[in-house]
């Protein structure tokens, strides 16, 4: 694994609740110095109540100035005109956060510098710190969130992918759409707390507070809740199946006062990393309810593996990196309220053992043998010079 480094991080904000990043992060930070710079130039705001609250609340971190938050890790959120179609914003917040980072820099730096990017648009930064090595690490297929300019970030992703001495992408969809631009980029599944979540099978975990009084079979779901997941289609099993509970953890950016009306769909706001293991012990299922849409295509969902990990049977529409954990009986596919039904049915019957068998399967698809794959790469060159798979790809067990 890298060592000795100063690694300059590019991605959406730190303080969201845990994704790819902060776990990769988190790792490289025991043995380098990682500067994550807080990227929020990608898109502009619009005028909703959310967006006016996402920018106070970013004023105050850029006032707040560096801070460190773990061992080996500092967060910089840095002051930028959030405008990507605008040159002179551009040329501006080129000036702006070359300053302030440099600034940040100068008090923590150790080594050589890398630039990990997860944000695709960047590129117009990188020749000013002169760093020993680019990745850029790719989790979604920009292009098509809600808000972004299309046309704009895939060219600018493009740029950036092009100066990259590495592009990792995390689904087979990711890497079939940006192999062209870099002939060394690579396919890495993400990977799982392990410990973290298998604990449910380990320990004894105290129901939730807020689980309490909930009876019957639970079918949860923990994570963002935007306009990719599907409600509809959960309303209409909860209206099937009143017995049933859904229970729906995570903050909501979508008007939700339509299924709060019924009885056992519940919405439980956003949870602690830390209290997942304990709300995933209560419950039966996990589900996956995305939408199916170009956004999703390219979407390898970190929850799959930590579902599993926890002994969680899981229902999802047809994702397709969920698809191929159908075999073995890994993952229910549907996509109708009737097979979401017949699929939760299904898993409902598991034992004790067929949960333990989730959870082993997923014993050696932890972070840190992610990180020390991608790591090698960025130090051994391709000898093919061809865009290739380098995680496991999911074969089933055998």
């Amino acid at each position: 694994m890298t060592k000795g480094k100063t690694i300059l991080c590019f991605a959406s904000g730190y303080d969201a609740p845990p994704t790819s990043k902060h776990h990769v992060m988190h790792l490289l930070a025991k043995q380098n110095t990682v500067l994550w710079v807080n990227y929020h130039a990608s898109r502009t705001p619009s005028a909703s109540a959310s967006d006016m609250m996402y920018m106070v609340k970013k004023l105050g971190q850029v006032a707040g100035g560096m801070r460190k938050v773990r061992k080996g890790l500092y967060v910089l959120t840095p002051l930028v005109l959030p405008l990507p179609g605008s040159k002179w914003a551009k040329r501006l917040n080129e000036l702006l956060m070359v300053r302030q980072i440099n600034a940040a820099l100068m008090k923590i730096r150790s080594g050589g510098l890398e630039i990990w990017s997860f944000s695709p648009d960047i590129a117009y930064l990188v020749d000013q710190f002169k760093p020993e090595k680019v990745m850029y690490y790719c989790v979604d297929d920009f292009a098509h969130f809600t808000g972004y300019d299309t046309d704009q970030i895939l060219r600018d992703e493009a740029q950036l992918a092009g100066m990259s001495d590495l592009v990792v992408t995390t689904s087979r969809s990711l890497m079939e759409s940006k192999s062209h631009l870099n002939t060394n980029t690579i396919l890495m599944p993400h990977g799982v707390d392990h410990e973290h979540f298998s604990s449910t099978l380990t320990k004894r975990h105290k129901r939730p507070a807020d689980l309490e009084g909930i009876e019957g079979p639970v079918l949860g779901f923990f994570g963002l809740i935007r306009d990719w997941i599907d409600l509809d289609i959960l309303a209409e099993v909860a209206r099937a199946r009143p017995g049933w509970n859904i229970v729906m953890l995570g903050d909501w950016a979508v008007d939700i006062s339509g299924y709060e009306k019924l009885e056992n769909y519940h919405f439980l706001g956003p949870k602690s990393y830390e209290d997942l293991p304990a709300y995933c012990a209560s419950f039966d299922v996990g589900l996956i309810p995305f939408k199916i849409n170009k956004l999703t295509e390219a979407v390898n969902p970190i929850k799959l593996r930590e579902y599993l990990s926890a002994g969680l049977p899981v229902v999802s529409t047809a994702l397709g990196e969920v698809v191929s954990y159908r075999d073995g009986s890994f993952a229910e596919i549907a996509n109708t309220a009737s097979e979401f039904i017949t699929a939760v049915e299904k898993v409902l019957k598991y034992t004790p053992a067929d949960k333990a068998k989730l959870s082993k399967a997923m014993a050696s698809e932890t972070w840190p043998a992610k990180v020390e794959m991608i790591t090698q790469r960025m130090i051994e060159p391709f000898t093919n010079h061809a865009a290739k798979p380098l995680g496991n790809e999911w074969k089933g067990v055998q």
